[in-house]
């Protein structure tokens, strides 16, 4: 299932009942101008398969991870987002200064957020069935 992934791309797990990630993937989509990304929900077989392998506590990390197949390395949270903002088209790239920010401030916001955002935000009753147009960028 991991074994899948493309070596030139790096797979982004997110909530799929989540509103404001699923907003935040079409963001991305929009923006990955190298077609550097590929996505699965958390929920999906290959999510879980993830989540598995790096004995992921989803109580503590639940609503984004991205995974690179060619170094096999797990980013979550606030590293996983300036990560994948580090790789879009400007003016998103931009936000790769926050890793001067130390990782406990960064990810002391993100937990806020992501705590909140349910209530924010919105959750769907399913994950996002993608277009046909964006099928090709969604695993599972």
């Amino acid at each position: 299932m991991i074994l899948d992934i493309p070596k030139d791309r790096q797979l982004i797990l997110f909530d799929g009942v989540c509103n404001l990630c699923n907003t935040s993937v079409l963001y991305i989509i929009k923006r990955d101008q190298n077609n550097r990304f590929i996505f699965a929900p958390l929920q999906s077989e290959v999510g879980q398969a993830v989540i598995q392998k790096f004995n992921v506590d989803t109580h503590k990390i639940d609503s984004i991870l991205l995974y690179d197949p060619v170094s096999n390395r797990l980013r979550y949270k606030s590293s996983a987002a300036l990560h994948i903002a580090r790789h879009l088209s400007f003016p998103t790239y931009l936000y790769s200064v926050f890793f001067l920010v130390p990782n406990f401030i960064r990810n002391w916001a993100y937990d806020v957020i992501a705590k909140n955002r349910y209530k924010w935000f919105g959750k769907k009753e399913s994950c996002m069935v993608p277009t046909p147009e964006l099928q090709a960028k969604f695993l599972d």
